[in-house]
């Protein structure tokens, strides 16, 4: 796989485009299924290949990634989490660390546009019935996307759900509105969260055609800018008991879905870091002069530069190092969930979190320090990987995650249990 085919309808669709953008045609043929971690990993690298080429010019024109989207769903790395008894892969949380990593590295967009799916499936996998199991599992290995419509910029908290999933003459009608809806404009489903009439935040499968379901594509960040992460409108959104899946058992009770949320967006941000460290070390390499009094003739000889590359490296690996360890903890999770073990990874994954955080935005403040002002020419891109750093990191605050840490290991008390921690 060498290049992506580009449809006449895909190639020029742009970010925060007023042009309305009709839902996706499900796939004509199956996606791959893949079999195992190592498959996984090998997948995810072919494809970052192709992914890195046009990243820069992807974000630059703001034209969403359609055809990657596309090629990205169909090669299997949606499904790997779908358990082996419904005929997924089944990977560790480990792996799937790094599947988002790899991808990320190439573009941070498509490496943080399955985010949603994953978690989505971890819910249905941990509250949904065995008939939803049995039914959304097999779309998702047949290649269909999830889109989330999760958060409400109007709300007091990120956690204040103002979407209510009523009764209404004997249906379900969901009524609402969402943003940094990320995936849902190009998904085939989009999963909503909405409050039913006992208080009970429940998850609501959607068609992303259906009657009252609008997605707007107005996102409108400096950073990640191809992921689409806009509005959704729901408007008399009707529905059946057989989509609504009760995630608010996710939280009663200890279970793994708030690490598993977080570490893959932690991967995003060790993703960004990799990346923007391997563009720097290539302008470096190939761009840069050496200043004028380190007496080198090349700049990546300068004792100043190698220094501050080789702390770069240090913290990165040290980043990554904490993700792989994180997944360790949720796979542990997940086999034997108890108060202890889901503490134990909601706190290991806070731990990554820090670090991919702190290194991603780092990596993007060096970048330039290190390449100098050639490096800041429009013609290279290269501010998007701390634009893009400096967005996907807001998605929560690492302020806290010192905070829960520290309580957790000096006074024994356990962190909350949601999706954000």
């Amino acid at each position: 796989m060498s290049t992506i085919e580009v449809s006449p309808q895909a190639a020029d669709v742009r970010v925060n485009s007023p042009e309305p953008l009709a839902p996706l045609p499900r796939p004509a043929t199956p996606a791959q299924v893949i079999k195992n971690d190592a498959e996984a990993i090998a997948v995810a690298e072919r494809l970052a290949k192709v992914f890195a080429e046009g990243a820069a010019r992807r974000d630059r024109e703001g034209l969403l990634p359609i055809a990657e989207l596309d090629v990205f769903s169909q090669s299997g790395l949606w499904g790997i989490n779908v358990p082996k008894a419904y005929g997924g892969a089944e990977v560790s949380y480990v792996t799937l660390a790094r599947v988002i990593a790899i991808i990320s590295a190439a573009d941070s967009a498509l490496g943080q546009i399955p985010q949603n799916h994953l978690a989505g499936v971890a819910h249905l996998i941990a509250d949904g019935s065995e008939e939803q199991k049995n039914r959304l599992l097999a779309g998702i290995l047949q290649g269909l996307r999830w889109g989330n419509a999760f958060s409400e910029k109007g709300s007091k908290t990120v956690g204040d759900f103002k979407t209510t999933l009523r009764r209404e003459n004997g249906q379900l009608v969901v009524n609402g509105e969402k943003f940094y809806a990320t995936g849902a404009l190009l998904a085939h489903l989009v999963h909503t969260v909405a409050v039913d009439e006992e208080g009970h935040v429940q998850l609501v499968i959607l068609e992303r055609d259906a009657e009252g379901l609008t997605v707007i594509n107005n996102w409108s960040s400096f950073g990640q800018r191809t992921t689409a992460s806009g509005t959704v409108l729901l408007d008399n959104v009707r529905t059946t008991p057989e989509n609504v899946i009760p995630v608010w058992q996710a939280f009663d009770r200890p279970t793994a879905a708030g690490p598993i949320s977080q570490i893959i967006q932690a991967a995003v941000d060790a993703g960004i870091a990799r990346g923007t460290i391997a563009d720097t070390l290539a302008f470096v390499k190939e761009k840069s002069r050496p200043w004028i009094d380190s007496g080198q003739e090349k700049a990546s000889d300068d004792v100043f530069t190698l220094a501050a590359i080789g702390d770069l490296q240090i913290r990165l690996h040290a980043a990554e190092a904490l993700l792989w360890r994180a997944g360790e903890f949720i796979d542990l999770a997940l086999k034997t969930p108890n108060e202890e073990t889901v503490a134990a990874a909601t706190i290991a994954t806070a731990e990554a979190k820090v670090l991919t955080t702190e290194i991603a935005i780092l990596a993007g403040n060096k970048l330039f320090e290190l390449a100098g002002t050639r490096s800041t020419l429009a013609e290279y891109n290269l501010d998007r990987h701390w634009r893009n750093a400096r967005t996907h990191t807001l998605h929560d605050p690492v302020r806290w995650k010192y905070f829960h840490v520290g309580n957790y290991y000096l006074n024994g008390v356990n962190p909350p249990r949601h999706a954000w921690s």
